[in-house]
């Protein structure tokens, strides 16, 4: 059996946490691969609207093991925090919920290196969340990382050791009056993380798969965020496409099956970057008012624009995506006229493929489509699409390469048709 993997191909929030949800009766592990929490996966239904930051979207169905993989960074203060507003609305999950020995923590004093380096930054600064995850992945890097297994070997002497380290990085301002309080709701923390099953998660994942189980690997941001082929410097700090699946889960390339790519019929970017169809019109805001273009976890309002065709195209090439799912349809349900970006025009001359640096001296060339001036949002089938829809998907299938398998019609999770 294979492991199937959903990503996002634009700059993150393209509604993946809907879609693994959807998808995750006809898998057994649902598996989160990398990111932190600042994931603000969102899911609906029943009436009911949920925020996932660290624990994988398909936690909400009965019977599914979930496991937050080696390639994760785990903050257990926010983590313990996500659990018992699960746990509240009544749903368990100590029996479906591993956690996986390799995964790095976020110490208390991460979220305040995050904090200082973005001061630091001024106007060039990144944008992060502020949580940690920037630092978290450094450490790891440099070898300095505390992980999750860490926590029954000798911890406390490392954690001070590493605590120390950063402290050194910091003004004693930085962290004075306030680390207390942060390192009080870290350890509580931790307590919680123990009630559940820490395991070697790239031995359960493959020993699964060699009993004839299937997997499905969870992305978090989206592949233009990726620290090798994102917008860099403006990007997340792990490895976001579908090669991430393999080192962030321990499993071998020849494991990996379907590759499902998720864009919205528009696009959104969060925080700094650049962002060449972005729109600073009236068609912009009614993008983020009709989308509710809004984070999830932060609430920072979203920068929006037309489809960039010429990025996807790169992601679905950096993926080798094999099945797309188109989210937010409905979105552009009242617009008259929908535009596509299907090359850049740099220094005058036309490409069809994404530079090394789109920060500046790029022109979106467009093509117009007519609305479907429809409201989809209560269709049952594809059946129901109107003529102008149907030839926006057609439309994009050529230009892409790769068929649209499913269609987002709306947030909750009956709005979706499968193709």
């Amino acid at each position: 059996m294979k492991v199937d993997v959903i990503l996002g191909l634009q700059w993150g929030d393209e509604g993946k946490g809907k879609v693994v949800d959807v998808l995750t009766p006809n898998y057994e592990i649902v598996a989160r691969f990398q990111g932190g929490p600042n994931a603000g996966h969102t899911l609906e239904f029943e009436g009911e609207k949920y925020i996932l930051k660290s624990i994988p979207s398909g936690i909400f169905q009965e019977g599914k093991i979930n496991i937050i993989g080696n390639g994760v960074v785990i903050d257990p203060a926010l983590f313990k925090q996500e659990v018992e507003a699960l746990e509240a609305s009544g749903h368990r999950l100590t029996d479906r919920l591993y956690i996986s020995k390799k995964a790095h923590l976020i110490l208390p004093t991460h979220r305040l290196l995050d904090a200082a380096s973005e001061k630091a930054m001024g106007e060039a600064k990144i944008g992060t969340t502020g949580r940690g995850i920037g630092p978290t992945y450094t450490d790891k890097i440099s070898r300095h990382g505390l992980r999750v297994g860490d926590l029954f070997h000798n911890f406390d002497e490392k954690y001070r050791n590493a605590v120390q380290r950063h402290k050194e990085k910091l003004d004693p301002s930085d962290w004075e009056g306030v680390l207390p309080k942060l390192e009080k709701e870290w350890f509580e923390g931790v307590e919680k993380m123990k009630e559940f099953q820490i395991i070697e998660s790239e031995h359960f994942i493959n020993k699964h798969l060699a009993n004839g189980g299937n997997v499905l690997a969870e992305g978090a941001q989206g592949a233009m965020l990726d620290i090798d082929f994102g917008s860099y410097p403006f990007v997340t700090s792990s490895n976001t496409i579908c090669a991430g699946a393999c080192t962030g889960l321990g499993v071998a390339p020849k494991m990996i099956g379907e590759v499902y790519g998720i864009f919205k019929a528009y696009c959104t970017r969060v925080g700094s970057g650049p962002f060449p169809t972005e729109l600073f019109d009236d068609d912009g805001q009614l993008l983020r008012d009709q989308g509710r273009e809004y984070g999830s976890v932060t609430g920072r309002p979203r920068r929006c624009g037309w489809i960039d065709l010429v990025a996807l195209r790169y992601t679905v090439m950096l993926n080798g995506v094999t099945k797309l799912v188109m989210m937010k349809s409905d979105v552009l349900d009242s617009f008259d006229t929908i535009k596509a970006c299907v090359s850049y025009k740099i220094d005058g001359k036309e490409t069809d493929d994404l530079p090394f640096d789109i920060s500046e001296g790029i022109e979106p060339v467009y093509v117009e489509l007519p609305g479907w001036k429809t409201d989809m949002t209560e269709m049952q089938s594809e059946d129901e699409f109107p003529e102008e829809f149907n030839n926006y998907l057609t439309f994009l299938e050529e230009e892409l390469g790769v068929p649209i398998a499913i269609v987002s019609l709306g947030p909750d999770r009956a709005q979706t048709i499968i193709r």
